[in-house]
């Protein structure tokens, strides 16, 4: 996060408040190197803290009143502490209200809270599968617990976020994209595994092999809250009752042989690639730990085309956008985030990047879609106090 973008964060809030925020807090959006609706399923993910970040700027009020306001909208929303519920607000604001509700959750004393403002603004592009949210919900969460004095640690952080996301928009997401952004250190990943919460901070290398990781934003928004991922989640769970496990964390590779004569087609391959989507994770960090960055591509490939056979949630865009980066040289590349829209991503070597660029802008304009953005991101620091 650059100097102005935290200025411009605490000049915003003078804006809209009139007077100097007490601090200034940011938090990452993420990118998920592999590792793909896994983490619903107690399974494993291996996500990174990305350099485009949500800014929180906030300031103490003497009374029991949230307000919240952001660049993105000329419409401010306040609540008082005491109606604070999973349902009191909807659209952007039940982000951060949400958070300010789970406190409370987890034990929060939200009685004897005094009121704050809030101004949040934002470089993470919105609906690109980067994990927008999961930025405003981190920022928010670091912000209220210093300033409220909680003292909860990051992995709390995380699944408070997640139940702000969960209950108060609806949306039925694990707890993977809080986790990256808060614990992210920079030019490394998060080995998470989702069942024991274990998180494991992983070198990835990519300024020693001179590698970067370009995100192509299709520009085909998505939205984790329609039916499309709750509906891909409901097969999970179908497929784990029928196969008597837990969930599909307990299900292996070798097991796929038998579980094809117990379940219909459409839930076993929803099924495979859960199972083998934990498979590729585990087989990422392998082989990153014993060859590096540059060895990792194959998975990357075979993620995609397991989520465009298996699980379903790619799209036109996506799949030109992996097609085109592959053709063109790169290490590897997939679709990344929830599906249905977002963005692709594709590792390559540093020089790549202006061709790569090039030909998938010239690809999306042959097909007649909208052109993309493309740009990189470096891995970076998670959550913190800026100000």
């Amino acid at each position: 996060m650059s100097g102005d973008a935290v200025a411009g964060a605490a000049h915003g809030f003078a804006e809209w408040f009139g007077r100097t925020p007490a601090g200034v807090w940011s938090a990452p959006g993420r990118v998920n190197l592999i590792g793909e609706h896994t983490d619903y399923n107690d399974g494993f993910v291996f996500p990174f803290a990305i350099d485009r970040r949500t800014v929180v700027a906030l300031g103490d009020r003497d009374d029991r009143v949230l307000r919240v306001a952001t660049s993105h909208d000329p419409e401010s929303v306040s609540i008082h502490l005491d109606e604070l519920s999973p349902d009191a607000v909807d659209g952007w604001a039940a982000y951060p209200l949400g958070v300010a509700w789970a406190f409370g959750e987890f034990g929060a004393d939200l009685a004897h809270a005094r009121g704050v403002d809030l101004y949040i603004d934002s470089d993470v592009p919105i609906g690109a599968g980067l994990s927008s949210s999961a930025a405003i919900e981190c920022a928010v969460a670091l912000a209220l617990d210093e300033h409220w004095g909680l003292g909860f640690d990051r992995p709390t952080l995380s699944k408070i976020g997640r139940l702000a996301e969960n209950r108060a928009v609806g949306a039925p997401t694990g707890i993977m994209d809080q986790t990256a952004s808060l614990l992210g250190e920079p030019d490394s990943a998060v080995f998470l595994d989702c069942r024991s919460l274990d998180a494991d901070v992983i070198p990835l290398g990519f300024g020693a092999e001179s590698l970067s990781l370009l995100v192509i934003d299709t520009r085909v928004s998505h939205a984790h809250a329609t039916g499309g991922y709750a509906s891909r989640r409901a097969s999970c769970e179908a497929g784990a009752r029928t196969l008597g496990v837990e969930s599909l964390r307990d299900v292996h590779v070798d097991d796929l042989e038998g579980a094809a004569e117990l379940l219909d087609d459409e839930t076993f391959r929803r099924v495979r690639h859960v199972v083998t989507e934990n498979q590729r994770v585990l087989d990422t960090v392998r082989t990153l730990r014993e060859h590096g960055a540059g060895a990792i591509g194959p998975f990357l490939d075979a993620s995609h085309a397991s989520m465009r056979d298996d699980f379903e949630i790619s799209v036109p865009e996506l799949d030109l956008a992996v097609e085109t980066a592959q053709a063109t040289g790169a290490i590897g590349a997939r679709m990344t985030g929830g599906g249905f829209g977002g963005a692709a991503i594709a590792l390559m070597i540093d020089a790549l990047v202006p061709v790569v660029t090039r030909e998938v802008v010239a690809a999306f304009a042959e097909q007649g879609f909208r052109e993309p953005v493309v740009f990189t991101v470096r891995p970076s620091a998670g959550a913190r106090r800026d100000v």
